[in-house]
Order: C-alpha cells, then sequence, then structure tokens
C-alpha cells in the first residue's frame, strides 16, 4: 500500500553482511546463519511490497577500492551495471541515473558526493541485497561510506548526509528504500578479531530497538573504533534520514565468536508511534492573558493579597474568557496546569504565593 507522501524514504533496514553468510565455512552456527536469513528475507519482504522505485543501499569499502588511489568520505556508483566479488562475481544492475542525480542534490545540501563508474560491488552490498529477496536484475543504488580508513567522516557527519539524503530523494520525487549494510562490533584483520564489544553493541541495539536513533550520535571516532564499530557509519546515516522516535517493525540482534550481527526494518508509511504528554508543554499563544495574570501571582506577593481580597476584581485587567477566570479564581492549579496549558511553574509558583498570604494572614 502506497503512503499518502509519494516523496523519500519509505522504508529502511539495517542489515549484516559478513562474507560468512554466503561462504559458509565450519567455523559459523549453521542454525544462526539461517535465523538471521531468515529475518532479512521478512524484512525485504516488508519493504518490497512498499513499492519502491529506488532502493539505496549504503556501505563501506572493506580496502578493495577506496584505501590508497582516494578515498572519499562518501561515493556513489554511477553506472548502469557493476560486477560482484568473490562468491558473488558477474554483473549487477546500477540504478547510474539515480546516483549521478544525486551529486548535485548533494552539493546544494553542502556535501561534496564522489562518484564512481568502475568499482566492484563487495559482497557487503550483494549478500543483504540478495538474502532480501532482490535480484541482480534490480538496480541499487550503491552508495560507499569510508569507514576504515583515517580520517572517516564523524558520526556526525554521516548523521547530517542522511537528512540530507532524505532530502535529496524527496527532491527527485523517490519512493526510496534506504538498507544500512554492516555489522555491529567486529575487528577483521586485527587480533581484536575473536573478541567483538558484546556489551556495548545490547546497549546500541536496545536504543534501535526503542526507536531512539540519536543514540548513535553518542559515539566519536575513537569510541567507535575501540568498540569495533566503524562500520556504525552506515547506520548513523540511516539515523539522520528517519530522525527520532522510530522504533522498527521488527529487529533481531545474533551474537557470534567474532560478529555481532544486528538487523531491524522500517515501514516510514506507518505514522511514528505517539508519545506521552510533555511533562513541560508549550503555552498556547491563545493563553497568552492567562499565563501573565497566573505569572503576576507568581511573582508579586502584593498581588496574591489582592487576589486575596477580591479575585474577580484581580482577574478584571486581564480580559480573561469566562472559563479561564472561573479556574483561576476557584484557584483550580492542576486544571491551569493540564487543561490550560499553563506552564507547571507559573501555577506551582503561583500556590505558593497564595498560600504563604494566606499564612501571613493567619499569624497577623
Amino acid at each position: 500500500m502506497k503512503s499518502s507522501n509519494p516523496y523519500g524514504i519509505v522504508g529502511a533496514a539495517i542489515v549484516p553482511h559478513a562474507p560468512q553468510f554466503l561462504s559458509l565455512p565450519e567455523s559459523e552456527d549453521l542454525e544462526q546463519v539461517a535465523r538471521v536469513r531468515r529475518s532479512l528475507e521478512t524484512i525485504g519482504e516488508r519493504l518490497r511490497a512498499l513499492e519502491p522505485d529506488c532502493i539505496v543501499m549504503v556501505s563501506n569499502d572493506h580496502g578493495d577500492h577506496f584505501v590508497t588511489h582516494g578515498v572519499p568520505p562518501f561515493c556513489v556508483h554511477v553506472a548502469d551495471e557493476a560486477d560482484g566479488m568473490h562468491k558473488h562475481r558477474g554483473m549487477w544492475a546500477i540504478d547510474g541515473d539515480t546516483g549521478y542525480a544525486l551529486v548535485p542534490e548533494m552539493e546544494r545540501a553542502g556535501f561534496d558526493l564522489a562518484f564512481t563508474m568502475n568499482a566492484k560491488l563487495q559482497t557487503a552490498f550483494t549478500i543483504p541485497y540478495e538474502f532480501m529477496g532482490f535480484g541482480r536484475d534490480v538496480p541499487l543504488v550503491a552508495l560507499f561510506v569510508n569507514a576504515y580508513v583515517p580520517p572517516q567522516p564523524s558520526g556526525r557527519r554521516c548523521h547530517a548526509f542522511g537528512a540530507a539524503l532524505q532530502t535529496a530523494l524527496q527532491r527527485l520525487g523517490k519512493r526510496a528504500l534506504l538498507i544500512a549494510s554492516g555489522g555491529l562490533s567486529h575487528y577483521p584483520g586485527t587480533v581484536h578479531y575473536p573478541h567483538p564489544d558484546l556489551e556495548t553493541d545490547q546497549r546500541i541495539f536496545a536504543e534501535i530497538q526503542a526507536g531512539h536513533l540519536t543514540h548513535l550520535l553518542s559515539y566519536d571516532d575513537w569510541e567507535l573504533d575501540r568498540t569495533g564499530n566503524v562500520e556504525l557509519r552506515a547506520p548513523l546515516i540511516l539515523a539522520g534520514a528517519l530522525g527520532e522516535n522510530r522504533p522498527p517493525f521488527t529487529a533481531l540482534l545474533e551474537p557470534s565468536w567474532h560478529h555481532i550481527y544486528a538487523s531491524a526494518g522500517w515501514d516510514l508509511t506507518e505514522p511514528a508511534p505517539a508519545r506521552d504528554p510533555l511533562r513541560y508543554p508549550a503555552m498556547p499563544p491563545a493563553r497568552a492573558r492567562l499565563a501573565e495574570a497566573v505569572l503576576t501571582l507568581r511573582t508579586r506577593a502584593e498581588a496574591a493579597e489582592r487576589f486575596l481580597d477580591d479575585p474577580i476584581a484581580f482577574c478584571q485587567p486581564f480580559l480573561l474568557a469566562d472559563d479561564e477566570r472561573e479556574a483561576l479564581c476557584a484557584m483550580q492549579w492542576e486544571v491551569l496546569r493540564d487543561r490550560f496549558s499553563i506552564h507547571a511553574l507559573l501555577t506551582s509558583g503561583a500556590a505558593m504565593q497564595i498560600s504563604l498570604a494566606v499564612k501571613r494572614r493567619q499569624a497577623g
């Protein structure tokens, strides 16, 4: 079912891309791999039902292309096809037209997006693409983010890139899926490889599952490196595009001895869940005179005395509506706070000022 707003990102996912999913070495728990694959299949089925006309996948180079000759922070593939790698060799369709169109759109937002016509598609792109049910013939917008070669784009820069990407896709009139491909903690090529940081990843996953995507911004470059989460830059781009208060419709965390696999899917055609009312809501403009009356009571002791002498006369200069005047004269502080949205500091302060005036009279 199409969204009432057909523009921009309509669905999104965070997915792992470990090559072990394809090679299935003896070191792997095949039941775990099957659970992860089922998770990706479920997400892919839900996202395909959104009828996208553009699929954007963000992932990182692993030392195959952008490591010595040129290392752009962000790069998009703009050919119409690209050769796969390893067990996914052969041609994969690329949505080069959308990729090219993104370059000037992202420049308008302050991002100099590089482009390539000859980079191969690593399994970081093709494994999740295949497992989610997209075939080689379904064109892909392949976006590379530099995750491993310092200086990488910061988490904040990635988040801002995601927000700009959402705007760019809206400008292009696209119904887009955004797929962030990357593991949670792992340390390829280092002595730390057998020791992923499960404690940090459980904390990250819990926040993602709750929809608190801006939590990802709390990790600086050093922490991303230390915790094995340099690839979190792709989910950071997704977080910037989706915004806050976006719980996924499904999520899975699977720890292994070398990777912490995480997957999550979002259907953005559904409204964000309602939140509890603010403890300190904004005061409505229509209640400005009422707010001024309560502020006067809060800040001026002599006003409290006048109010106790004659509440109606006190209210008269403020030109209050009948229901406002009745609530104030009856000192219904909770009604003033909760029904009329007068700030709690004003209502509680006014109640205190009236209470002090009463005590003075009783003592006098």
